[in-house]
């Protein structure tokens, strides 16, 4: 097998189908999903996997009988063959030949969708596979069998061990996709600041096809950098970057939530991340835990740009600006500042919100004093370890 190429598999689409049948909300979208879903399992005759989605999802998958006796016939009969091309490879060949028929069958398990089986073969391929170009491969698809199927562990325990063998020498391409792949991880366990970093830095060298489409990896850069970038930097590394405005034009509503932020069009920035939620968040994999955090972030990125901007400012013309109602502000204002996240008061009496602007000095000497009282304890833990 050539070092070089990535098979895309498991198939990515698929788990992403189902949890859109599986979500209530997205009736809408459950027809299309289905009819995809069914379509990309007997493409690739993956029987155990779908035995697994009639028998334990909720996504309302019909089990035919026809379809899943077919399919359990051809996985049956290529087994038998990869069987028998292994056990003639052990027999008269040599060290590669016997590697690229583990290689082959394991392949061919994550293919159809037996996770068990095809976890045990890829860690079977990797104990024989002796170029590390190769094991990094592997330890890639394993990781992507984790993404497969919401295996957390598998999926960190894959890229901490990909991170070590690229350590030990992996290529640039190889490097660059780990990137892809820590960064979408990072996003699913919401660490947007970490993980749109990574995906930002493979954004000019992006080549992890495997994992997820080009499009989809951009838009999950400009959402990522549009919560954790500063302005300045929002403008220079999304607003400006080519492959950024490549993508845009079939993804539209991206380009007017940046757009409205950075110039400060923020009843336009609303309605964007409104239709953000709906859009792209909620039905996403990755992204719709987070979707009630992601909109609550960026509501609060957009009061604290307008609120530096001015020492007062009255609530009639917040909401104006806002293009919502004085109650609504009110009431959103109230629980971000009663939590400390947004820094002004509300004078509800004559109508004003004053920013309260935090010194630096003190937050400095707010954290020194709290680093030190962090400090002073581990210290005292530690004292009473040794003595």
């Amino acid at each position: 097998m050539a070092d070089d190429i990535v098979l895309p598999i498991p198939n990515l689409s698929l788990p992403q189908q189902l949890f859109v049948l599986s979500a209530p909300s997205l009736t809408a979208l459950h027809e299309n999903a289905r009819t995809e879903l069914l379509k990309n399992i007997e493409a690739d005759q993956m029987a155990p996997y779908y035995r697994t989605v009639t028998s334990t999802s909720s996504a309302s998958v019909p089990l035919d009988d026809a379809l899943i006796s077919a399919m359990e016939k051809s996985n049956a009969e290529e087994l038998q063959k990869l069987d028998e091309r292994l056990a003639e490879a052990e027999k008269q060949e040599g060290e590669s030949e016997i590697s690229d028929a583990l290689r082959a069958r394991a392949n061919y398990l994550t293919r159809i969708g037996d996770k068990d089986r095809a976890v045990v073969a890829q860690k079977l391929a990797l104990e024989k596979t002796p170029g590390l170009g190769s094991r990094i491969d592997i330890v890639l698809t394993l990781t992507r069998i984790g993404f497969f199927f919401g295996d957390h562990e598998l999926i960190t325990e894959h890229l901490t061990k990909a991170e070590a063998l690229i350590e030990e020498g992996g290529d640039w391409d190889r490097r660059n996709r780990l990137k892809v792949y820590h960064g979408l991880h990072l996003l699913s366990i919401r660490q947007f600041k970490r993980g749109g970093e990574l995906l930002l830095d493979a954004l000019s060298t992006f080549t992890a096809t495997e994992l997820l489409s080009y499009n989809d990896f951009v838009a999950l850069v400009v959402i990522s950098c549009a919560l954790t970038l500063s302005r300045v930097d929002l403008k220079k590394k999304i607003m400006d970057a080519a492959e950024v405005n490549q993508v845009l034009p079939e993804i539209p509503l991206l380009g007017d939530l940046v757009k409205s932020l950075y110039e400060c069009h923020y009843d336009k920035f609303f309605v964007a991340l409104a239709r953000l939620e709906q859009e792209h968040l909620t039905p996403s994999r990755v992204l719709s835990p987070h979707a009630r955090y992601y909109v609550r972030e960026m509501r609060i990125r957009a009061y604290t740009q307008l609120l530096e901007s001015y020492r007062s400012l009255t609530l009639d013309s917040l909401a104006a600006a806002f293009g919502v109602s004085v109650d609504f502000v009110d009431n959103e204002l109230s629980r971000f500042i009663a939590s400390g996240r947004l820094h002004c008061t509300i004078d509800k009496v004559n109508g004003i919100v004053e920013t309260t602007r935090p010194e630096l000095k003190a937050a400095q000497y707010d954290i020194l004093i709290r680093q030190g009282d962090a400090l002073l304890t581990g210290i005292q833990r530690l004292s009473k370890v040794l003595y």
